[in-house]
């Protein structure tokens, strides 16, 4: 059973109990089930192997935040070539990531759902139990598997530091 965790984060006011730990640097990032655009069950570690990722844990890409946030990265991974995979997970079902993607002409980015298993959230603590949505966390995880990078922010409304996240994941690209 994972670990519940309260007073991390609040929702609408609200405080959400978190499920799962934290992920720390240094530690192997653990693979997650998720679904594709598609609806096919995937491995989310495998589907990127052989590359740095960067991998985006947001509530929704309908909000302004995760919009924003995943409109820079793909930008940002576009400057820096096919070694680097930049995986935004969300709860929003697949039809509706692949809707959200067409209609922001994003192709740079890999958007999964961990709305049916939660399987992501669970293990890098970042699902909200009240709200069953994610909470806003970036992590880099380099080609070994090995997460080089982790920050959870405060509230949703928060976006990373972008120039730290690019700055680990060129670091990763060696």
């Amino acid at each position: 059973m994972a670990a519940e965790r309260k007073g991390l984060i609040k929702f609408a006011g609200m405080d959400q109990t978190v499920i799962g730990e934290d992920i720390q640097v240094g530690q192997k990032a653990p693979n997650f089930t998720i679904q594709k655009n598609d609806w096919t069950i995937s491995k989310g570690l495998k589907e990127t192997k052989r590359k740095v990722r960067i991998i985006l844990s947001n509530p929704s890409l309908d909000t302004a935040t995760c919009d924003r946030e995943t409109r820079r990265f793909s930008e940002e991974v576009g400057k820096m070539g096919k070694g680097v995979a930049v995986l935004v997970v969300s709860m929003d079902l697949p039809v509706a990531q692949k809707r959200w993607c067409g209609a922001a002409g994003i192709d740079n980015v890999i958007t999964v759902s961990d709305a049916v298993k939660a399987d992501f959230g669970k293990k890098y603590g970042t699902l909200m139990k009240e709200v069953r949505l994610l909470r806003r966390a970036v992590f880099v995880v380099n080609k070994k598997g090995i997460v080089t990078y982790a920050a959870y922010m405060a509230a949703n409304g928060d976006e990373p530091n972008y120039e730290e996240v690019i700055a680990a994941a060129k670091a990763a690209l060696g």
